[in-house]
């Protein structure tokens, strides 16, 4: 149950107990004073009938020693006293005034049936006023309530969205109510945490731009050492370091959201070979690399060193930037052999690219939340870089970039481009067990900021 409904609720229930409160008073006093007024009316009436039967005058309405007197009026009698009594046994309610004098009762009585219908009558307009009272309360509690929800939904929405990365969402200020403060403090908060995140990058991005120099004059340094084992380590080294910050100047360089998309027509399987063979060559030269499959028969075969397979069940051509595209395939490729397990499939299906292993699987944190800079994982290896790096990518290209472990295991990274896609060839004769299910997977993409998967 929402809290609109709740304050609704609440002002409709508040309104109905306070209609019958009111009701219930105004019917009690309203009959107090009837009551009071016909007693003292009948009292002056049986003080005069008694005058008149003294001097032997009996009224049409002089009631001597009637045997339907009430019985709790002839006891009060019998006691010497007067009394009245509002009889409604009968179908008409009677009010009875009686006195004793000289051993005989004297008493009147005449209908209460006025006095009755009015109470009904009030009794009416009270349940209907209050019925109408508490419609209105309930129409203006659910306004209320509608407003409220509304602006605590979009402090909630704008939250959310802070957390998802849009440091440049804000709500606007109206009234001076508990909801304006808080948000006040959310806009508060989403000023600081962008000021921070803003500098953390500026100052990352800067030690980057400083170490590069350095690190460049080290690479050429390494490769003047004389041949032999420890020149190599060091050229490896630096080789790494020099890697590292030039991946830190690009994940700086997309969080600035000035990037430049060249867009132009291209076939996915040719930018996915492209990109898969490009890892090969880093990890050990293009003729040592694995084997490539056009729907489910390969086109060439090896010993794969790095054990990645290239499977085009259905190509496409799309409308993008493939330098990126093989950018964000490169990353993706390279986390599964970095992290994962043999063999490395790349699927091409159409506008969408699925890079899966055999490995143990993504970590959980990365499944919920999306890949973070410079959190390693369970084995501390990696910096979190390549999937950042990749997620940025797709998110300047407008694409979806999706992380998933199947029920079959290993790990899955979805790339989806179906955005894009200009022309698509009819699927070619795949094993359709090669498709995952990405029953559990989070899609990172709209992030700004996300750790290799270790």
């Amino acid at each position: 149950m929402g809290l609109r409904t709740k304050i609704g609720i609440a002002i409709a229930g508040t309104a109905a107990v306070v209609s019958v409160v009111i009701g219930l008073l105004v019917h009690h006093r309203t009959v107090e004073a009837q009551y009071a007024s016909a007693r003292s009316q009948a009292r002056d009436r049986l003080q005069t009938a008694v005058q008149d039967h003294a001097a032997g005058i009996d009224g049409d309405r002089t009631l001597i020693d009637p045997p339907d007197l009430p019985r709790p009026l002839a006891d009060a009698v019998r006691r010497g006293k007067w009394g009245s009594y509002l009889d409604w046994s009968g179908k008409v309610p009677q009010m009875w005034a009686a006195s004793v004098y000289r051993d005989e009762v004297v008493a009147l009585k005449r209908p209460y049936e006025r006095e009755a219908e009015t109470v009904r009558d009030l009794d009416r307009v009270l349940w209907i006023s209050g019925a109408i009272g508490t419609a209105l309360a309930c129409v203006a509690g659910l306004l209320v309530a509608t407003r409220l929800g509304r602006r605590l939904t979009a402090s909630a929405d704008t939250a959310q969205r802070i957390a998802d990365g849009d440091l440049t969402a804000r709500l606007p200020l109206r009234g001076q109510d508990e909801i304006t403060r808080l948000t006040a403090a959310v806009n508060t908060m989403a000023d600081a945490l962008a000021g921070r995140l803003r500098a953390e990058r500026e100052v990352t991005a800067n030690i980057a731009h400083e170490l590069r120099t350095p690190v460049a004059g080290m690479v050429t340094a390494a490769g003047l050492l004389p041949p032999g084992r420890p020149a190599e380590l060091v050229r490896e080294s630096a080789a790494r370091l020099r890697e590292l910050v030039d991946d830190v100047i690009e994940v700086a360089r997309l969080d600035g959201a000035g990037e430049e998309v060249r867009v132009e027509v291209c076939g996915v399987g040719e930018v996915v070979r492209r990109a898969v063979a490009g890892v090969r060559a880093v990890s050990g030269g293009a003729g040592a690399g694995g084997a490539e499959a056009e729907g489910a028969e390969a086109e060439g075969a090896g010993g794969a060193s790095n054990g990645v397979r290239v499977e085009v069940v259905r190509d496409a051509s799309v409308e993008t930037d493939p330098r990126r595209v093989e950018r964000i395939v490169v990353n993706l490729v390279s986390n599964a052999l970095r992290h994962g397990r043999e063999p490395v499939v790349v699927e091409v299906d159409g506008g969408v690219v699925r890079v899966r292993d055999a490995g143990g699987g993504f970590p959980e944190g990365l499944l919920a939340g999306g890949p973070q800079r410079f959190r390693t994982g369970a084995e501390g290896t990696g910096l979190g870089l390549g999937l950042t790096i990749a997620v940025g990518q797709a998110k300047v290209l407008g694409a979806s970039l999706r992380f998933a472990n199947p029920d079959g295991g290993g790990a899955l990274a979805e790339l989806d481009l179906t955005g894009t896609v200009v022309h698509a060839d009819p699927p070619r004769h795949a094993d359709p067990s090669r498709h995952a299910d990405p029953s559990r997977h989070a899609d990172p993409s709209p992030r700004a900021d996300p750790p290799d998967r270790p």
